[in-house]
Parts: structure tokens; C-alpha cells; sequence
């Protein structure tokens, strides 16, 4: 499998961070900065900083205009799945699930980060980057940002073997309890097309997730990229027959026949990522 050079990753993760933070600061349909004014000012090369934009253009977050440049694309539609008074439970994906380092290292936290973590963004974060894989087979590219006061002698023994959160627990005394998780569609950049091993633009799920302490505060901030063609994701509602119907103007919930799903307590919901083996090819 190619790989890249060392800090490779971490540098399109900077280029990818500063693109989002000049989306989220404009409007949609507000254009930003050509490719060549963002190279000179990063001071990275052009297929570096295009890895980047291809990916946000192909989130739907940056539209590109043949001749007139960038702009920031509309706002996506979000349904919240589970409503705050609901209970979520995540059992485990099946598998046998290891990981492989790709990048280690103590940096700052950079001002999106920073933001997500409710830290300086001169504050420093401990970045990874790691290849999971299912049964030997990649499976994801995952990108952690946890504050490095928080673990500090964290180890890359840690991050490739067992359970994270077990490890946070157990060895630095930090215990996750709440966490806010977004999923979409998107397709693979070529490099992350190599450490996957399907080919350029396949399908595939971003997640992005930030976790919390008892005491609500920020832990971890990540982003994955799981193969579109290797998982899935299946949810278990559980609906009260009961509760009078969704009178809300317009009310949608994707999936579900319109007054199926009602407003009222109580709502149960698990999530089950499922890898679902691709069939061989005659």
C-alpha cells in the first residue's frame, strides 16, 4: 500500500481546517480566495491545498463556478434523529477492529479546533491520525484531536490497540459521557483513496464527532472517512402509539411514512454500525 511522507496528513488537515473556517465565517453563496492566493498564503503547493477543496466541494460545503471561482454552497438540510429527552445506546460494530498509526504528535490547536474544544487556539492538542481497519481490511481514516493536558504520556501503544474511551478511563482518569455525532455522504480524495484501497470518488460516510465529560467539557473533537461500500448504518426506533400525532406544519422525518412518527415521549433509539461484506465478483 503507498503512504504518504511523514506530516503529509497533518498538513492537509491544516489546509482542510483553514478552508472551513473562511466557509464558516461567510454566507452562503459568498465566494472565497482563489487556489492560488490560498497556496501563497498557506505555503503549501497547489495539489495539496486542491486535495483539500475537492473534498469540502464534495461534502457540499464549497461550489465551484467554471470561470468565477469558489463560494460557499447552502446550507444542508439536518434532521435531528434522537430528540434530547431520548436515551441513544451504540452497541458494538461487529468485526475484529485494530488500528494503524499514520500520524502522532503535539501541536496547537489552531482556531476551528480550538473552538470545537472551547480552548486557545494556541492551546495544545494531542493530533492523530490512524488507519482503522475491520478484520485486517482498512475500514476508515479517523482524525483525533484531544487536549493534550488531559493525556498527557498517551501512547501510540494506546491508539492501536483495545478501546480508546477504555483507555482514557483507565490510564488518565477521563471519562466520556455525552457526544454530539453528524453523518453525510461524501465521496474519497485520492489520497485517502490509497489508504482505503478502493478506487478515487467512491462512496463514502464523514462523521464527525465531539465528545464531553460528566462535567460537559470538550474531550475529544474527531472527523472519519468510513468506506461507503464496507458499512452501513442501521437505527432502531422504538415509537409510542400513544402520543397524539405530529401536527407540525411540514414536518418530515426521512423514512418514515408522514404521522408514523410522533412528537410524544418516550423515543428509543439504537445505532449499529454494521460492516456488510462487499460479494466476490464471478
Amino acid at each position: 500500500m503507498e503512504t504518504d511522507a511523514p506530516g503529509t496528513v497533518l498538513k492537509r488537515e491544516r489546509v482542510r481546517d483553514f478552508v472551513l473556517e473562511l466557509i464558516e465565517s461567510r454566507q452562503a453563496g459568498d465566494g472565497i480566495p482563489s487556489e492560488r492566493t490560498l497556496c501563497a498564503r498557506l505555503g503549501v503547493s497547489r495539489p495539496t491545498l486542491r486535495a483539500a477543496v475537492d473534498e469540502l466541494v464534495a461534502a457540499g460545503l464549497l461550489v465551484r463556478e467554471h470561470g468565477r471561482g469558489m463560494f460557499v454552497a447552502p446550507e444542508k438540510i439536518t434532521q435531528e434523529l434522537v430528540s434530547g429527552r431520548a436515551t441513544l445506546s451504540v452497541p458494538q460494530a461487529t468485526g475484529a477492529w485494530s488500528s494503524r498509526l499514520l500520524e502522532f504528535t503535539t501541536v496547537p490547536a489552531g482556531a476551528r479546533v480550538g473552538r470545537r474544544l472551547r480552548m486557545s487556539p494556541a492551546g495544545r492538542i494531542v493530533y492523530v491520525a490512524r488507519l482503522r481497519l475491520v478484520d485486517g481490511t482498512p475500514m476508515a481514516v479517523e482524525h483525533l484531536h484531544l487536549k493534550a493536558d488531559l493525556v498527557p504520556g498517551l501512547t501510540a501503544r494506546e491508539l492501536e490497540a483495545g478501546d480508546l474511551y477504555a483507555h482514557l478511563r483507565e490510564r488518565h482518569g477521563v471519562r466520556v459521557h455525552e457526544a454530539t455525532q453528524t453523518i453525510e455522504p461524501t465521496v474519497v480524495t485520492r489520497s485517502e483513496a490509497r489508504l482505503l484501497d478502493v478506487p478515487e470518488l467512491s462512496p463514502a460516510l464523514l462523521f464527525e464527532r465531539l465528545t464531553t465529560d460528566a462535567a460537559d467539557q470538550p474531550v475529544e473533537y474527531v472527523h472519519s472517512l468510513y468506506r461507503g461500500d464496507r458499512y452501513r448504518i442501521v437505527s432502531r426506533l422504538t415509537l409510542d402509539p400513544t402520543a397524539p400525532p405530529d401536527t407540525a406544519p411540514g414536518g418530515h422525518h426521512p423514512g418514515i411514512p408522514p404521522g408514523d412518527f410522533t412528537e410524544g415521549d418516550p423515543l428509543a433509539a439504537s445505532t449499529l454500525g454494521a460492516v456488510q461484506d462487499t460479494p466476490e465478483q464471478p
